[in-house]
């Protein structure tokens, strides 16, 4: 029986979809947590942000480690890496203060890791 492959650029591309993802999500709870406190009670849950983050985290990492192993670019793998850690980071925060921001950061340098890696696949 055949394997299965998936072309890294998919995950790539599916990685990147979910930062955005990660992205309007943070956005999107700090806005209603801002403007209506109870309208943004289920998106707030602590466990839609740490399921959401480590899938993430899975995913990139992935990602990053099949682009290296095929295009040989280190830099992709160390930008993404780097946003990884911070992620990582954000979830040893407590829940507000300043782990969205961490969080954003995070996601934020992660996407840059998996264009880089898109790019060096070209």
């Amino acid at each position: 029986m055949g394997q299965l492959t998936v072309p890294n650029s998919r995950i790539d591309h599916v990685a990147m979809g979910l930062s955005g993802l990660c992205l309007v999500h943070c956005l999107a709870t700090a806005i209603m947590l801002g403007l209506l406190a109870s309208a943004g009670g289920f998106l707030g849950q602590p466990i839609i942000h740490e399921v959401g983050l480590s899938l993430a985290m899975i995913l990139g990492t992935i990602a990053l480690g099949r682009g290296a192993m095929e295009h040989g670019f280190v830099l992709p793998t160390a930008v993404g890496a780097l946003g990884l850690g911070v992620m990582a980071g954000a979830l040893t925060l407590h829940e507000g203060g300043n782990e969205p921001l961490f969080t954003m950061v995070g996601v934020g340098i992660l996407a840059l890791g998996h264009r880089l890696n898109f790019m060096a696949a070209e």
